[in-house]
């Protein structure tokens, strides 16, 4: 049986040519939950993935990986027993292309010691990706697809999605994201998502980490983020002074009517004070938050 595994960085740094990809970046991720991993290109997401892991040594700071049979908190990087249960799949695949899809399987077999083979071959099926098939004979979506039953296959007890499955379409996008949830409820690990499609991924997450140029933004549970932004339409006016109070993430205006994004709680009393100012309050979805908070600062309005 796969047990989740707890994640923590501190002060971690990272740099190329020395620019910093990650920047003293401190997080924590619980076990055995979804996370989301959100930023723009650039942000230090797949540099993030895989220092997690240890493709990649810090330049600074360090990641401890424990729980299960690892026991007190280890580093990954060189660390044979903590990668062999931490499973990265790229969208670049990481594959040997000239070898036929089986041996891939056999390989991943051997190397992952939860490896469950009756997954693998059901999610083969799925995809249909033929097994006597030379990786690099395959489509980029199926390779995409391969790479997804590899990582759900290996069920290691942590598991990253880095841009894995970018080259499938949607139908197949959807079938991975079943397959997940599946088999994630199925056997419960600790999984992260790193992704640009917000929109479609949003339901499976339960917390989410925002990175902008290599800074940790925010690290929330989904339904509190959720509930941390507000849209405020109506009488422009009206929505300045209700808003004075508030992080302004975006804004629009039309006429005499005006659109405003915040951040901030809104209890009850403040929701009262909207309505009775002839204010609309909606909700803002967690792909419209990621776009606001990640926002260049001269572009929120």
């Amino acid at each position: 049986m796969t047990t989740a595994l707890t994640v923590r960085t501190e002060e971690l740094s990272v740099r190329f040519a020395g620019a910093p990809a990650l920047d003293r970046l401190d997080l924590r991720l619980a076990p055995g939950k979804i996370h989301g991993l959100l930023g723009r290109n650039g942000s230090g997401k797949s540099t993030l993935a895989a220092t997690l892991a240890g493709f990649r040594r810090p330049d600074e700071g360090r990641v401890l990986i424990e729980g299960g049979d690892l026991g007190t908190a280890q580093e990954p990087y060189e660390n044979a027993v903590v990668t062999s249960r931490v499973c990265l799949i790229r969208e670049s695949g990481d594959l040997v292309e000239a070898v036929p899809v089986k041996q891939a399987i056999s390989l991943a077999a051997a190397l992952r010691p939860y490896w469950d083979a009756d997954v693998a071959g059901a999610l083969l099926d799925r995809f249909e990706i033929p097994l006597n098939k030379k990786i690099q004979k395959l489509s980029r979506g199926k390779k995409s697809a391969l790479g997804v039953v590899l990582g759900l296959a290996a069920r290691a007890p942590l598991t990253i999605f880095d841009e894995s499955y970018l080259g499938m379409d949607v139908p197949s996008r959807n079938l991975f994201y079943d397959a997940l949830l599946a088999d994630y409820t199925e056997v419960p690990r600790t999984i992260l998502l790193s992704t640009h499609l917000v929109s479609e991924v949003s339901a499976l997450l339960e917390e989410v980490v925002i990175l902008d140029n290599g800074r940790l933004v925010t690290q929330s549970p989904v339904d509190a983020l959720r509930g941390r932004g507000a849209s405020i339409v109506g009488p422009a006016a009206a929505v300045d002074e209700f808003t004075a109070g508030f992080a302004v993430l975006a804004e629009e205006r039309l006429g005499g009517t005006k659109s405003a994004t915040i951040l901030g709680d809104l209890d009850p009393a403040l929701l009262g004070q909207a309505t009775a100012a002839g204010l609309e309050v909606g909700p803002v979805g967690l792909q419209d938050l990621f776009v606001h908070l990640t926002a260049p600062t001269g572009a929120r309005s």
